[in-house]
């Protein structure tokens, strides 16, 4: 299997876990607003290596993560149904990394490797 150009890792900060069955949708951005480009759900380990083509153009992307449903699976509350991560590609021949660490109340992301 070919690794996409963009791909994700979540990890469940709260119980120091990955974050299994996580749905992300990537969507970029155009005059028109939002398109959906793929979804995919977390792997065991937390990752998604296939989210998004095998090349992608220059533009403004965004992945929304799906973790209301995540917390709802392990009875945990949560304050963040979902969370968005817009971000920008320069050069489509990069990889981009988008990781996302979760809590029940907080999260972080960065540009990953």
């Amino acid at each position: 299997m070919s690794v996409s150009h963009i791909t994700t890792h979540i990890l469940d900060t709260g119980t120091g876990r990955p974050a299994a069955g996580v749905k992300a949708v990537l969507e970029a951005q155009s005059s028109s607003g939002w398109r959906e480009v793929t979804a995919a759900l977390t792997d065991s380990d937390g990752r998604i290596k296939n989210l998004g083509p095998e090349a992608v153009d220059t533009g403004v992307y965004r992945i929304r993560f799906e973790t209301g449903p995540y917390f709802a699976a392990a009875g945990t509350e949560t304050f963040f149904p979902s969370v968005e991560v817009t971000f920008e590609i320069k050069d489509p021949a990069q990889h981009y990394h988008v990781p996302l660490l979760i809590s029940p109340f907080a999260y972080s992301t960065y540009r990953g490797s």
